[in-house]
């Protein structure tokens, strides 16, 4: 369990990150809704995975090039805006979770189950 600064520490990364990814240009990341699911950074504040979620991302190969290209003027500005002794090794990870929720979703929505009528069970009594 992460203590209470470092817990800060991940939801202020994650607020600056959620603010940055908008301001980045490279067309490839802007694919589809970014959102970041979750932040993770170690104790000493040197490494930090943020796990992030594209609705309707078109080309996963490149969006990675595109975060990738774009993880060092992240890391600056990240560093620019929060101050941290150590501003950490930003590390991207793709998460589906969004997607696979969103589809089964839709797979719950589609199915035809009839619904149970209260007046049957109410004239049973």
């Amino acid at each position: 369990m992460p203590s209470n600064k470092l817990s800060r520490t991940n939801e202020d990364i994650r607020l600056v990150m959620s603010e940055l990814l908008r301001e980045v240009k490279d067309p490839r990341i802007h694919q589809g809704l970014i959102s970041i699911t979750s932040v993770s950074v170690t104790g000493d504040l040197k490494y930090c995975k943020i796990y992030l979620s594209v609705l309707g991302l078109t080309d996963e190969r490149e969006f990675k090039r595109g975060i990738k290209s774009a993880a060092g003027w992240l890391r600056r500005e990240l560093g620019h805006r929060l101050s941290l002794r150590n501003t950490p090794e930003l590390t991207f990870i793709l998460d589906h979770s969004i997607e696979e929720g969103a589809h089964i979703s839709r797979l719950i929505s589609e199915l035809d189950i009839p619904e149970e009528d209260d007046d049957d069970e109410e004239s049973d009594t």
